[in-house]
C-alpha cells in the first residue's frame, strides 16, 4: 500500500470507530431519532471517503500494473473487477 494512503486510511478508520461507538452510545441512551440518523449518515460518508483512499490506492498499484502488462488475459481481469465493483456499488439493492 503507498504510504500516505495508507496512514490516511489508518486515521479515517480511527475517526469511524469513534463514530461508532458515539452512535452505539446514542442508541443505548435512547437519543432523539434523528440525531441517531445523523450520526449514521456521518458514518457513511466516513465510510465513502475510506473506501475512496483504498480505491485509489488500488488503482495507483494494482490496476496500473495489471493494464500495463502485456498479457491480455490480466488486462481483461482488471477490468471485470472494476465493474464487478461498479455493479456493487450502483446496482445492487437499489
Amino acid at each position: 500500500m503507498i504510504a500516505d494512503i495508507k496512514k490516511r486510511a489508518i486515521h479515517r478508520s480511527k475517526i469511524i470507530e469513534g463514530q461508532f461507538k458515539g452512535l452505539e452510545k446514542a442508541i443505548e441512551n435512547e437519543t432523539y431519532c434523528m440525531d441517531i440518523l445523523t450520526q449514521s449518515l456521518a458514518i457513511q460518508k466516513s465510510l465513502a471517503s475510506l473506501n475512496k483512499l483504498i480505491l485509489e490506492n488500488h488503482l495507483r498499484t494494482h490496476m496500473a500494473h495489471s493494464l500495463e502488462s502485456h498479457s491480455p488475459d490480466e488486462q481483461d481481469r482488471a477490468v471485470d473487477e472494476m465493474l464487478r465493483l461498479y455493479e456493487l456499488n450502483n446496482i445492487r439493492g437499489k
